[in-house]
């Protein structure tokens, strides 16, 4: 049960990454996956790039284990994965430009990320 609340846990950190870019424009990855999925319907060529589908298979692969008895370790690591390049991509650019909005939007997921890991690690200890 607790690999189905830290799986819920890191879709929803995943959701408050926060962008920020020049003109005053920003946006959380919430907002940004909406009109994502809007576009993907109407045009979707305008959505095939690497930063935007790996990190929403990540998405979908956590949702995957969502629905299984027990989450399967591997499918939480590569969903962890492909989120955590997106994240830790953004909490690196947020380092880079001092932006502490960015950088506290990122520690959750990055923070969560590792307390999975160990949680999955302990219990693969404990079977062997």
């Amino acid at each position: 049960m607790k690999g189905k609340i830290l799986n819920i846990l890191l879709l929803i950190t995943s959701f408050i990454g926060y962008l920020e870019w020049s003109g005053g424009n920003h946006l959380f990855l919430w907002q940004a996956e909406k009109d994502i999925i809007i576009k993907f319907f109407n045009s979707p060529s305008s959505v095939l790039h690497p930063f935007i589908l790996i990190p929403f298979i990540g998405q979908l692969l956590l949702i995957f284990t969502l629905f299984q008895k027990k989450p399967t370790t591997i499918i939480t690591y590569f969903g962890i994965v492909t989120l955590g390049i997106l994240l830790l991509f953004m909490f690196i650019i947020g380092i880079i430009s001092l932006n502490l909005k960015i950088i506290s939007s990122c520690i959750p997921f990055l923070g969560l990320a590792i307390i999975t890991i160990q949680y999955h690690r302990s219990l693969k200890l404990i079977i062997t």
